[in-house]
């Protein structure tokens, strides 16, 4: 049986990105392909309204006993027009990082998390030559405000963005007239795209290079890390799938300071590739299977093929509605990390997705949030799992195990 115990500075917390939560970030282009009159997506619109109720957003996850939260900064606000920074936006994100200190939190900051400034994906985008030194411009400035903060995510999940990246530089070229999004339920994707890929690979080096010489901050960037597991006879197109989805994003890992590992369930991969998820009464609102061991799973991959980079975890939760099964998932998950600690994995954190409910890529029915809002009110109201993530992290693992919040 694992010991649970994490070491005395384990990150406990939860996690968000910009656009998901902040509302009105009207310069990117998510936005402009939300609002598109044959975008089939819901709007994120004032999203949670966190842009101006940050603090209590904050505030909430401090005094459930949490000590740390992952949010971002969005490019698309900093850099609105290319060479041209907006110096109220830089100041509005230290008076985050400042809050987060303020209420005991260690921020650990993401620099991109999937949206882009629309300037960029019409100058070319990732692909258009200029993509790299665009991204170094805008980190350069970001480091301005970063120069205290522990933790800096710079490209999160580069492997799914590869996907995103495809579809909006053709959207917004005009290749393609629509970009449609079903019911938020997804049972298998596109192969991650190795050229746009490697343009992330250099992207991610750069910013390092840049965050090194003006911060103290260890850095890192997210990977989706998809779990797959082998069936029988099918371990060499295992081994191949593995590498294009994720293994390729880890090897870059290799010598950074930290790798984050965002993982919410598992596949299997046959000879034809990997499985998608079959319908089944306890799959989650996303469509995906609900197994909770696929963090372990995750953390171990990523360790061997990183050559033992320190793991955060990121990412990891459930959409439900139902919060006891949000208790009920975590709890399993978080055996699974601790028995990957136990076996001398290097372990550095735990951030829950998400804070709170938000803006799910082009819809508002999956609910990951230890926190629940309304949307017309943006009242927040904490759910039982935030209290008992709080507890967790106050008592250690092994003592709060799955007891009632």
């Amino acid at each position: 049986m694992p010991n649970m115990q994490p070491t005395p500075n384990f990150l406990w917390g939860a996690a968000s990105s910009a656009h998901q939560i902040e509302g009105n970030n009207a310069n990117s282009d998510w936005w402009w392909i939300e609002n598109q009159p044959k975008s089939a997506m819901e709007r994120s619109g004032e999203a949670v309204d966190s842009f101006h109720r940050y603090p209590e957003d904050m505030r909430l996850l401090a005094d459930a006993g949490l000590n740390s939260y992952r949010f971002g900064l969005e490019w698309a606000r900093i850099e609105p027009a290319p060479g041209e920074f907006d110096r109220e936006a830089l100041a509005h994100y230290r008076r985050m990082i400042d809050t987060a200190y303020d209420l005991g939190l260690t921020p650990v900051i993401t620099l991109q998390h999937f949206t882009h400034p629309l300037w960029f994906v019409r100058d070319g985008g990732r692909l258009g030559g200029k993509g790299v030194d665009h991204f170094a411009r805008y980190v350069g400035q970001a480091a301005t405000i970063l120069q205290d903060v522990p933790w800096v995510c710079t490209i999160n999940e580069p492997n799914i963005l590869t996907l995103s990246t495809r579809m909006i530089d053709r959207f917004v070229s005009g290749q393609a007239t629509s970009m449609t999004v079903t019911s938020g339920v997804t049972t298998a994707l596109p192969t991650p795209d190795p050229v746009i890929g490697a343009v992330l690979a250099k992207a991610h080096a750069t910013a390092q290079d840049i965050l090194r010489s003006r911060t103290d901050a260890k850095t890192g960037w997210t990977v989706a890390c998809q779990a797959l597991t082998p069936a029988a006879g099918s371990e060499a197109k295992f081994s191949e799938v593995k590498y294009v989805w994720e293994d390729f994003y880890l090897e870059q890992s290799r010598g950074d300071d930290f790798v984050g590992v965002q993982a919410y369930t598992s596949q299997t991969v046959d000879a034809s590739g990997i499985v998608p998820h079959p319908a089944h009464p306890d799959n989650t609102l996303t469509g995906w299977a609900y197994r909770p061991d696929a963090l372990g799973i995750a953390i171990r991959n990523a360790a061997e093929v990183s050559y033992g980079t320190p793991i955060i975890a990121t990412e990891n939760g459930i959409a439900t509605e139902d919060d006891e099964r949000r208790v009920q998932y975590t709890s399993e998950a978080l055996h699974a990390l601790f028995a990957a600690v136990d076996d001398g994995i290097d372990v550095r954190g735990y951030l829950h997705w998400s804070a709170l409910d938000n803006y799910e890529w082009g819809h508002w029915g999956p609910t990951f949030g230890l926190i629940a809002f309304d949307r017309t009110t943006f009242a927040r109201t904490p759910k039982p799992s935030l209290r008992w993530l709080g507890r967790v992290a106050q008592d250690g693992y092994g003592r709060a195990g799955v007891a009632a919040a």
